[in-house]
């Protein structure tokens, strides 16, 4: 099979070889199969120059331990949940005293998280084994939120930052399929696969912002959904379109993936689906952070 010149294709571990051709973009990508060597292929950008700035870029972000990659992928694993675990404090702090309404706190939750832990993929190294170590952070975050829905584990400032009324069993559904779905995108897709990419800043940026728009601007209700608003879905695929180019190009700036015009408009489709699709009654019915990701991911294998 032919490769598209002077691009690079992106990688997944479990992707099989499939090419898409595309008569009104350029230019094609491709999909290929596993590649066994443990590493993950980049974006190549068109210029001899830029190649080795992204190189250098690459080599200084994936490796702070260049003598053993296994405990630096180790440390980022642990600065990633040192992180994460400070951003999620935070919230637990301002739902215990109250300095939001609990709705609003919870979708600050929602919106933050996940995008934070994005910007930690560049610690990681380019491995399978950055992507696994890496996944453990939401992996685990859903393991622990399984336990207190589950009634096992006690954590009432968690159960007050992440559910509607109090109830510790409402993190089975939202806040499980939350992080269960970040995990699954880290882990399947990384950081050189936009559907990723796509599938979080939709689920964090897109659907946070539409519930906290939709609640406050969303008069005009969609004719199909009386408990969805025009505001809510715009807002939701204008910032689900703006979070995923801002981390297409954020990750390309250490060459994990090429920024080009037919990325972006496949990105501004995979958000308009979704919006449309958390704004379906189904959505509602099962919950919007099942809906989005499956959306997203759905969408993104169509596409990309």
């Amino acid at each position: 099979m032919l490769t598209p010149p002077r691009h690079e294709s992106y990688v997944n571990a479990f992707s099989s070889v499939k090419h898409f051709s595309h008569s009104l973009i350029s230019p094609s990508f491709l999909t290929p199969s596993i590649n066994f060597s443990g590493e993950l292929r980049k974006f190549r950008a068109n210029t001899s120059h830029s190649l080795k700035l992204r190189r250098k870029k690459t080599v200084a972000a994936n490796i702070m331990l260049p003598d053993n990659p296994v405990i630096s992928d180790i440390c980022a694993t642990v600065i990633t949940a040192a992180i994460a675990r400070g951003v999620l404090g935070i919230w637990e702090l301002t739902a215990k005293y109250d300095v939001f309404d609990s709705k609003l706190n919870r979708k600050l939750v929602h919106i933050s998280i996940g995008l934070v832990f994005m910007l930690c993929w560049p610690l990681f190294s380019s491995g399978y084994r950055g992507a696994f170590l890496a996944c453990l952070v939401p992996g685990l975050n859903a393991l622990r939120v399984l336990l207190i829905g589950l009634g096992i584990y006690k954590d009432e400032a968690t159960v007050k930052s992440m559910s509607r009324f109090g109830d510790y069993r409402e993190l089975l559904k939202g806040p499980f399929y939350y992080a269960s779905a970040i995990s699954f995108a880290c882990l399947v897709f990384w950081r050189t696969s936009p559907i990723g990419i796509a599938a979080i800043c939709n689920l964090c940026a897109g659907d946070g912002l539409a519930d906290i728009v939709g609640r406050r601007l969303g008069k005009d209700k969609l004719p199909y959904n009386k408990n969805k608003s025009y505001a809510g879905s715009i807002a939701m695929a204008t910032a689900g379109f703006v979070a995923s180019v801002g981390y297409m190009h954020y990750l390309s700036a250490f060459g994990f993936m090429q920024e080009n015009w037919g990325l972006v408009f496949r990105l501004l489709v995979v958000s308009l689906v979704s919006s449309v699709v958390e704004s379906l009654p189904i959505s509602t019915q099962l919950d919007d952070n099942l809906t989005v990701p499956l959306a997203s991911f759905s969408t993104g294998f169509l596409l990309f």
